[in-house]
């Protein structure tokens, strides 16, 4: 009997040492040529592949890497490049593609880049494409065909990846107003049948055409869109596997069943519900691949389990069964080998990237009743180590679950209304019209990281890094006061990550040494692994925020990271429901709230960027996950007096599908990220009528670009279209921690500036 095909849908590109971080940021500060950097991303594509190979798969994955990021790179293939980001007399290159990511790039003129957003429910980012009426696509640079062509010369059976083009269309954004940019598909059409004419000539067999979207909710515009798309792609000779992840595909399916394809991948971690429709209806002719590995979590997979739920998918489709992980393994830690500072127990119930592609193989192997003598051992070792997972006292605690079992309605709610609540926090807080402030972090300095370095290698003593940190402290609580900035932070130089802070100071949680992903373009995060109950053993940020708020007479912020947020950028335990390990995570919070307030801290900011981006991808499964939400960030919230001002932060939000579960959290301040959309996304406020306060972000911090006073003053101008006066804020996007003084002291002072001027305008009104 034929072997079961074999493969990943793409591998982490950023290098097992964050290779690629640092190359791109060098070559950025002008320390590295492109020549030096396209060695080094040349050595790790090399690694990528050496790994799949050496594992046993069928196919080595090309056209998943990328030096910022994978839409974008579609883009610039598609020669889909914004008017301003075309000099005419430098041709298409790399410092375009930073150009577009950044805003700036080396020898490149300076402009607005664009937009970023999340990638499906993840925490990655991508760059949004943008689309005009009219617009041309023409084949551009051609990375994709070099790293065939490179893949080939070793030798490699490869299987590129290429995003298909109704997901391109639907993860753009129409520019022109009254535009509908199903209207591009028939060029868009013409310029992927020139790249699948190009790829027919790479002596390749399969293309992997991503079209997630086919895991929405879709209109029958989009999928009338899909049918006549589909029908007009001329494939050459190559055969497609049409591949979606994130969620299930069977309201989709009598659509996939007429697509003129030669291959189907689901996701089963996400959707294991759909396999028993798929098997019913999906032809038997077809290659079927299915995505058993999870590329979004790290736990070790159960191999036995999972081999045994295959067993009718074999019978039915035999050899054209092809096992994968369930997305891209982009999601996911590099190499689980390269940690050995963490703790061998739990070590031992994990699995990162490198390890999900033996996984896949010993599936297969075991589901082909073909294992090695090394096999039989492996899948013995899996098993004991589930086993002990299974056991481990280290994962429960009767006295977390004795906590959860007692919540009541009123941990959920307020002592009063926003609007009782605001006239009381005015009286105290006595703020002028339009308050400026910033969202949390300030840079991070290479001391700050020395000096954090230098404590957990034992090279100082608590007592001296301490003293450290209070002087960055007072630093920036200088800073601000200098810049006439109304509420202050203290700038978290105390914090190497919004999560891992405090995962590090709560039960419940490990962290890793190397375990790092991509967010976007070089920044790189290293998620906490939930591996059990979680509680706060003592409060966590109450003496920072002490010492901040005894250096100045204004509010200085206390900063928290919220429930949804931190579970949501963790690898979370898998054997409870999510949203248990939430309200676990929002009570240990709402102890540190409360602490906070006791000190005298008036105002205490619930970071929720993660709270629309962990929405499921079905529409008609949200409310499900809202409810649980929003109540866990109440817990966290609820337990302070009407005169405590609770803020809370939310990033890359289209905030009209959710705008009432957003008033439901009833923080008395929404800060939101808004400069690059130029505040269209305060439109959702205006229809809804939103009560409280909202600060709509005017400094994109996301770009070295500095704003200037002119450019803040007009996005503020058009934030009164949505806002009243009175319940305005000013402030940055996001937190500053990635930028540098010299640049964030000149914006903040345009900022405040900014709100001076307008101050002058409406108080007189």
């Amino acid at each position: 009997m034929s072997e079961i095909c074999t493969h990943i849908l793409g591998y982490p590109r950023i290098g097992g040492q964050r290779e690629l971080k640092k190359a791109v940021e060098s070559y950025w500060k002008r320390e590295l040529t492109a020549l030096q950097l396209e060695e080094i991303e040349k050595k790790i594509k090399e690694n990528n592949w050496k790994v799949q190979s050496e594992a046993g798969l069928s196919f080595v994955t090309v056209g998943d890497f990328a030096n910022y990021d994978h839409v974008l790179d579609t883009s610039i293939l598609l020669g889909n490049i914004p008017e301003r980001f075309i000099d005419k007399n430098v041709e298409i290159n790399l410092n375009t593609v930073f150009c577009m990511a950044r805003g700036q790039a080396p020898l490149y003129k300076s402009t607005r880049a664009c937009e970023m957003t999340k990638w499906f429910n993840t925490n990655y980012h991508y760059i949004v494409p943008e689309f005009i009426q009219g617009q041309e696509f023409k084949i551009s640079l051609n990375s994709l065909f070099d790293q065939i062509e490179h893949a080939n010369s070793l030798g490699y059976k490869t299987k590129p990846v290429l995003i298909g083009p109704l997901t391109y269309l639907w993860l753009g954004k129409s520019i022109d107003k009254d535009f509908n940019k199903l209207d591009l598909l028939e060029k868009l059409t013409q310029a992927y049948n020139e790249i699948f004419k190009q790829l027919s000539l790479k002596n390749i067999e399969w293309i992997q055409l991503d079209e997630p979207i086919l895991s929405l909710e879709i209109s029958e515009e989009w999928k009338n869109a899909f049918a006549t798309t589909y029908k007009n792609l001329s494939f050459k000779n190559l055969k497609i596997l049409l591949t979606t992840y994130f969620s299930s595909v069977e309201e989709n399916l009598d659509l996939i069943n007429k697509l003129p394809i030669h291959g189907l991948h689901v996701d089963l971690c996400s959707a294991p519900q759909q396999l028993k429709t798929i098997l019913k209806t999906f032809s038997k002719d077809k290659i079927l691949s299915l995505g058993i590995i999870n590329g979004r979590n790290i736990w070790k997979a159960d191999i036995l389990k999972i081999t045994n739920e295959l067993q009718e998918a074999k019978k039915i489709f035999g050899q054209n069964l092809w096992l994968a992980s369930s997305c891209s393994l982009l999601h996911s830690p590099v190499d689980l080998e390269q940690e050995f500072k963490l703790d061998g127990e739990i070590k031992n119930w994990l699995a990162f990237a490198k390890q999900k592609v033996g996984e896949i193989k010993l599936c297969a192997d075991n589901l082909n009743n073909n294992l090695s003598d090394i096999g039989k051992i492996k899948l013995k070792e899996v098993n004991e180590a589930l086993k002990d997972r299974r056991v481990s006292k280290r994962v429960h605690s009767e006295e977390v679950k004795k906590r959860i079992s007692q919540i009541s309605l009123n941990d959920s709610e307020r002592e009063s209304k926003y609007s009782e609540r605001a006239l009381k926090q005015r009286e105290i807080l006595k703020l002028p019209l339009f308050p400026t402030t910033t969202i949390g972090s300030f840079p991070q300095t290479q001391d700050i990281r020395s000096i954090r370095q230098k404590l957990k290698s034992g090279k100082i003593d608590l007592e001296t890094y301490t003293q450290e940190i209070r002087n960055h402290i007072l630093e920036s609580i200088t800073k601000q006061e200098a810049l006439n900035i109304d509420v202050l932070v203290h700038g978290e130089a105390e914090r190497n990550d919004m999560v891992e802070y405090f995962g590090e100071l709560l039960e419940g949680f490990v962290f890793t040494s190397h375990g790092w992903v991509q967010s976007y373009g070089s920044r790189c995060v290293k998620p906490p692994i939930i591996f059990g109950d979680v509680c706060r053993p003592k409060p966590m940020t109450t003496e920072w925020a002490k010492y901040s708020q005894s250096l100045t007479k204004r509010p200085v912020k206390g900063m928290l990271t919220g429930p949804v947020t931190i579970l949501s950028w963790s690898f979370v335990r898998d054997d409870q429901p999510a949203q248990e390990t939430a309200l676990q995570i929002a009570f240990a919070l709402r102890d540190e709230v409360n602490d906070l307030e006791n000190a005298g801290i008036k105002i205490i900011q619930i970071d929720e960027p993660a709270f629309r981006e962990a929405l499921p991808l079905k529409k008609s499964e949200w409310q499900e996950y809202l409810n649980w939400a929003v109540n866990c960030f109440r817990v966290s919230a609820s337990g302070v007096k009407d005169s405590t001002q609770i803020h809370t932060h939310m990033c890359y939000s289209e905030f009209n599908d959710i705008i009432k579960s957003i008033a439901d959290l009833d923080a008395d301040v929404i800060t939101i990220e808004c400069s690059r959309s130029n505040m269209e996304l305060l439109e959702a406020f205006e229809n809804y009528s939103y009560p409280n306060e909202i600060g709509p972000g005017v400094y994109d911090i996301h770009s070295p670009r500095i704003p200037e006073k002119s450019d803040i003053k007009n996005l503020l101008e058009n934030a009164l279209k949505y806002i009243p006066a009175d319940r305005l804020w000013i402030n940055p996007d996001c937190g500053l921690k990635t930028r540098n003084w010299p640049e964030v002291e000149i914006a903040l002072k345009n900022m405040t500036e900014a709100a001076k001027d307008l101050r002058k305008k409406y108080e007189a009104i």
